[in-house]
């Protein structure tokens, strides 16, 4: 078997965890901001990820006979959702328009809670897999060296 695989694609979910934890950062932080950098309202983004493709096409088939041939995950793409802003009426604020309302990201606090616990729970997932992976490793090097 071959553990350097088992690490891989651990390694590459991990990436990938982490990738959507920074995402959600910026989301969350940006949930008050009032202008972004090229001066309109900051949009929130998410992750797109998918399976890492090797050298080829990867079938159902080839999957189920020929584990070597996995790659794991890896970030598509990040991408900026259309999202309403959130209006709010701040007649003082410096940024209100002509009714007094000021325009908010349309960030969803609860969504980028709930992706926050989820990514740090799949990260979690991929250690403990690449633990195992490695204890496997460990014991079989055990096995080996009784011979």
């Amino acid at each position: 078997m071959n553990y350097m695989a088992a690490f891989d694609i651990s390694a590459t979910g991990m990436s990938v965890e982490k990738t959507r934890l920074d995402v959600t950062a910026v989301n969350l932080a940006n949930v008050n901001s009032t202008r972004s950098a090229d001066g309109g309202v900051f949009k929130p983004m998410r992750v797109i990820s998918g399976e890492k493709r090797g050298a080829d096409f990867v079938t159902t088939m080839d999957v189920l006979s020929n584990y070597g041939r996995l790659h794991g995950a890896e970030v598509v793409s990040v991408e900026k959702l259309e999202v309403a802003p959130r209006m709010v009426f701040e007649p003082s604020h410096p940024d209100a328009d002509q009714k007094g309302f000021v325009a908010y990201p349309g960030v969803n606090q609860v969504s980028e809670m709930v992706n926050l616990i989820t990514a740090l729970r799949s990260y979690e997932a991929n250690v403990v897999a690449m633990n195992a992976a490695k204890s496997m490793a460990l014991k079989a090097l055990e096995i080996g060296g009784n011979s």
